[in-house]
């Protein structure tokens, strides 16, 4: 498992991962208790607003739909956004070693600092969370009987469950993951992008992206680096 400590202005640093296409494997999809059917049910969701958000993409049209249904997208397409913030958790739950690439102009020690911080804030925001939505979702099987899509139930299943997941892989991450620390001069070279104008930050975004092998690195970037006043 590879995780990216990404600058994104001054001193702060966000990790960075991309996941494989298909968050559980064969085995956690076969679970047939009470979790596993919502692990089950949150994939199955992912799935569907990822094929939504291409179907927009590739049509560039966007169907007429009901008050419901826009509700029911707009639920969906945070889904989206908020799974590719949390999938580096989901992933460090059954993570047993793992590397972090640092920017090279940071001591390695230093880095794994920044980066347990980091997991710590998490693993309480995240039981803090998973305790209040786990409420929303008991609460939200009562809409199960109103007509139309279930919006309050799709929400608070990926949220109980995202944060549920969220807090025992940051947990492990601190705990249970074997960590090492590779300098990366490639990952350096983000810190002098975040002060460019927009256009040369994103080609020189781009162009270490490409040689990390990072597809939505970018998209990443733009959205949380944090350019000098």
């Amino acid at each position: 498992m590879q995780v990216f400590l990404i600058p994104i202005g001054g001193e702060a640093y966000e990790p960075y991962f991309e996941a494989p296409e298909d968050p559980e494997d064969d085995a956690a999809a076969a679970e047939t208790s009470w979790f596993g059917r919502l692990r089950k049910r949150l994939r199955d969701m992912l799935r569907e607003a990822e094929a939504e958000r291409h179907r927009r993409h590739e049509s560039g049209v966007r169907a007429k739909a009901g008050v419901m249904q826009r509700a029911q997208r707009k639920v969906m397409r945070w889904i989206v956004e908020r799974a590719a913030e949390q999938r580096l958790l989901w992933y460090l739950r059954t993570a047993e070693a793992a590397t972090l690439e640092a920017p090279d102009d940071l001591a390695p020690d230093e880095a794994l600092a920044i980066l347990k911080r980091g997991l710590k804030r998490d693993a309480d925001r995240h039981l803090r969370w998973f305790l209040v939505h786990a409420v929303g979702l008991v609460v939200s099987v009562a809409t199960i009987l109103i007509p139309g899509p279930n919006v309050l139930g799709y929400f608070f299943t990926f949220t109980t469950v995202g944060h549920l997941l969220a807090w025992r892989g940051a947990a492990h991450g601190l705990k249970g993951v074997a960590w090492e620390v590779r300098s990366s001069p490639v990952v350096a070279e983000l810190r002098a992008a975040i002060d460019l104008d927009p256009s040369e930050r994103e080609r020189r975004v781009n162009a270490v992206a490409a040689r990390l092998g990072l597809q939505h690195l970018a998209t990443f970037f733009a959205r949380l680096s944090l350019p000098a006043a």
